[in-house]
């Protein structure tokens, strides 16, 4: 059964990867793009001078999307300029629209927009010399072909090794298909969103911001719990008065749907955002270079297979305790990035504000951005992890 489902898991990534393939024309020097931003914002600004607000905050949301996100700018300033930098920028696009909202003059909105411009101007010369447009050859097609398949794969590989060993070590072996049947249909949605986003609905860079931002915020509920759940299981006797409750080890159906459930959010979210990544990779590739794009994808997928068999047979070999213990932080850790980026997420697509938080870092591996709104959410996420520790062992330590 489970020889069937991994043959199935990768007929689906082989699927996933051809889903990719959609023709589409990139710009050329990050002047160029910088220029096709500029376009979107002076008609956002003609339209906000006519007094169609709607339109005017429309055009801001295509320059940031399909040209600031899509065309990668973002990234490049992320990474060869500063983080704190590009959400400055992510800031000042949101501002733009936050003056329209408030019907700020049009001298207001048109001095924040002239910002923006100089700003990217400024920083298009900066990545011109430190990270080129140009054409990669087809190595580094592979490379970055490669690169994107292990890093938007990692994390789902983490959750999936964590709770197969989970339930091997805890006496459910038998139940190890829910894992494989959630990456399954994981892998079948990522797909699904991925067509309709193309091909059907037409949905803009904003549904798409939307789309993650709730699948990371629900993902961060179902991790802290899963965490809890762990954490709460950690000392021995617990753990053996939780199995003598049990018949034949069973888990409860409810334990056994938010396992299901966090493996789903969590492969559906990646599978979703590796679709998007490798379309902009196929977009700016010559078609004589597509098999080094595939090749790859299956170089990478062939390094998630070893990264989870390491993963999941180490993590069996750990004793108890240690299994827990390292399994919880493990998935609280991961609750605790989702968080910030799931509502970073929001506040990109405008569905919540982001309100500065000037002088606080931004640090992208712990999802951590300087807003109130995120830090908020995050320091309640550390309140929460706090009370669960001292919640499962201060009491008993005072009694011994």
């Amino acid at each position: 059964m489970i020889v069937k489902s991994k043959i199935f898991l990768a007929a689906l990534f082989a699927l996933l990867f051809v889903t990719t393939f959609s023709p589409a024309e990139a710009a050329g020097s990050w002047n160029d793009v910088t220029s096709e931003i500029k376009e979107y914002v002076d008609n956002g600004l003609k339209e906000y001078n006519k007094g169609n607000v709607r339109a005017a905050k429309q055009n801001i949301t295509d320059a940031y999307f399909r040209v600031f996100e899509e065309e990668e700018m973002e990234q490049a300033i992320q990474a060869n300029i500063g983080g704190q930098t590009a959400f400055k920028v992510e800031y000042m696009f949101g501002e733009i629209k936050k003056l329209m909202d408030k019907g700020a003059s049009q001298q207001e909105v048109a001095e924040m927009a002239g910002l923006l411009i100089k700003d990217l101007n400024t920083y298009s010369v900066q990545l011109n010399e430190l990270a080129p447009r140009k054409e990669q050859s087809p190595f580094q097609k592979l490379l970055y072909s490669l690169l994107i398949i292990l890093r938007e794969g990692f994390e789902a590989i983490l959750i999936i090794s964590a709770i197969l060993a989970y339930l091997i070590k805890s006496g459910n072996k038998e139940k190890a298909k829910i894992v494989y049947n959630s990456t399954a249909v994981a892998i079948g949605a990522s797909i699904l969103t991925a067509f309709l986003f193309e091909y059907v609905l037409d949905i803009s860079g904003l549904g798409q911001e939307l789309l993650e931002g709730i699948t990371m915020l629900l993902a961060t509920a179902v991790l802290f719990f899963v965490s809890y759940w762990l954490i709460s299981k950690v000392e021995a006797k617990k753990w053996q008065k939780y199995i003598e409750g049990k018949v034949e080890n069973s888990l409860k159906t409810g334990n056994l749907w938010a396992l299901w459930f966090a493996v789903f959010l969590a492969v559906y979210r990646e599978g979703a955002e590796t679709v998007l990544f490798y379309q902009a990779l196929i977009a700016d590739t010559d078609p004589s270079a597509y098999g080094m794009i595939a090749l790859g994808f299956l170089i990478g997928c062939a390094g998630l297979v070893v990264m989870f068999l390491v993963i999941e047979r180490t993590s069996l070999k750990l004793p108890l305790k240690p299994f827990f213990l390292g399994t919880s932080a493990l998935l609280y850790y991961l609750a605790f990035v989702f968080a910030g980026q799931g509502v970073r997420e929001l506040q990109e697509s405008g569905v919540i504000g982001a309100t500065a938080l000037n002088g606080f870092p931004t640090i992208g591996w712990l999802g951590v951005y300087p807003t109130y709104q995120t830090v908020i959410l995050q320091a309640i996420i550390i309140a929460a992890g706090i009370f669960a520790v001292m919640y499962n062992f201060i009491p008993k330590r005072a009694k011994a």
